[in-house]
């Protein structure tokens, strides 16, 4: 449930652990991918394939609180059983709830990428329909490339249509906003992490799924605008993100970071209570990363590093204060940084025959990428050694007492 739903690597080899040596095996190996976990001990082996899916944090949670009240209530394995086949079984948020979601996180992301308020509600409106699409069109055909192929394909002429009655005046501030819903936020942020932490295999396993998915929105894209060259007879011309007046001031730009966190920690089932944290490591990680780029000589490569350590460490915070797996704070609180905008330029410049430029796009899109990594590895090795050290004194302290 832990692989299906969203969860590291590191966390799934920690509760196994944890529940074999409650039920006194200790004769065990483990050995977790992305898609498997194979199980061996002195008289039993087993294999288990892991379908990849999306994310459900709410039952990343659950399994982790079911992990330990497993040991601190001594449960029976057959009770251990039943609560974990009700974790199983728990509903998700209706879809009405998930296309509001994307209506909110449409809005936050679009301001985020420079769009003004017409901009903003235009890629709402067009984010919301094509995840509404995408969702029914997953449910009934089961094919994860075509439904983002598609999404891409609607939300790109939707915006299109919109732009050219009068509804949105920067194109590509409402595209880009509009397509957030697809990105795959989880098996991006897991991947990053898997690598961080050594897990080179299960690490590259998630990110090609995360760029298929980047590469099948590309292509829709793609098709969407080669189709409309085709029906208007000229390629619509896009210059680089152009930025609106108003939503750039700082408050707007944090405003749009926590609505967007916030109402995306909907589509990937985190539970209410921790909406408003959620919101919080995005907005702060954000203003990060303005600052950096507004105020000091770092670039967005810079800025996104030092926003990536910020987003780390607080996730590590509230994971400690709430007693909640920091995966739930990283995966939503990334989601500005995340190079989005970097897969539609550069599509949009690959079919414009603007080679340079989408060379360029793609290239700061990877450095992007590479900034996140190292950003996640830093505050995971500081947070890591801050506990040691704070445990190391305290150990000290009692002794002398």
């Amino acid at each position: 449930m832990l692989l299906e739903n969203g969860g590291e690597i590191t966390r799934v080899q920690e509760i196994m652990e944890r529940i074999a040596f409650h039920y006194g095996d200790t004769d065990h190996n483990f050995v977790i991918m992305t898609n498997a976990i194979f199980v061996s001990g002195d008289s039993f082996s087993k294999m288990e394939t892991i379908p990849i899916k999306g994310a459900r944090l709410d039952k990343v949670i659950a399994v982790n609180q079911l992990a330990k009240r497993i040991v601190a209530e001594n449960m029976s394995i057959e009770e251990a059983n039943r609560c974990a086949n009700e974790i199983r079984d728990q509903k998700g948020y209706a879809l009405r709830h998930q296309v509001v979601a994307a209506f909110l996180g449409c809005i936050g992301f679009c301001a985020i990428f420079g769009g003004s308020i017409i901009d903003c509600l235009a890629s709402a409106v067009s984010g919301s329909i094509m995840f509404f699409f995408v969702s029914v069109f997953a449910l009934l055909f089961y094919s994860k490339p075509l439904s983002n192929i598609g999404g891409g394909i609607l939300a790109t002429f939707l915006c299109v249509i919109f732009h050219k009655i009068g509804f949105g005046a920067h194109l590509g501030n409402m595209i880009v906003g509009s397509l957030v819903p697809l990105i795959p936020g989880a098996a991006f942020t897991n991947g990053l992490r898997d690598i961080a932490s050594e897990n080179y295999l299960s690490g590259i396993t998630r990110m090609i799924d995360a760029l298929m998915v980047f590469f099948c929105i590309a292509l829709g894209v793609g098709i969407a605008f080669v189709t409309e060259c085709v029906l208007s007879h000229s390629m619509i011309q896009m210059v680089k993100p152009i930025t609106d007046q108003i939503t750039a001031h700082i408050p707007w730009q944090l405003l749009a970071a926590f609505l967007g966190t916030a109402a995306f920690s909907v589509l990937f089932g985190v539970p209410k209570q921790y909406y408003h944290v959620v919101g919080i490591v995005g907005m702060f990680g954000w203003f990060i990363y303005l600052l950096s780029t507004y105020y000091t000589p770092l670039d967005s490569v810079g800025g996104t590093f030092l926003a990536t350590v910020c987003v780390a460490s607080l996730s590590h915070f509230f994971a400690v204060k709430l007693k909640c797996p920091n995966i739930v704070f990283l995966i939503c609180g990334i989601f500005p940084l995340i190079p989005g905008g970097g897969v539609f330029w550069s599509s949009y410049y690959l079919v414009s025959e603007q080679i340079p430029l989408a060379l360029n796009a793609g290239y700061t899109a990877v450095k992007v990428t590479i900034a996140i990594v190292l950003g996640i590895m830093v505050a995971s090795l500081f947070y890591k050694k801050a506990i040691k050290n704070f445990f190391n004194n305290l150990k000290a302290l009692t002794l002398r007492k």
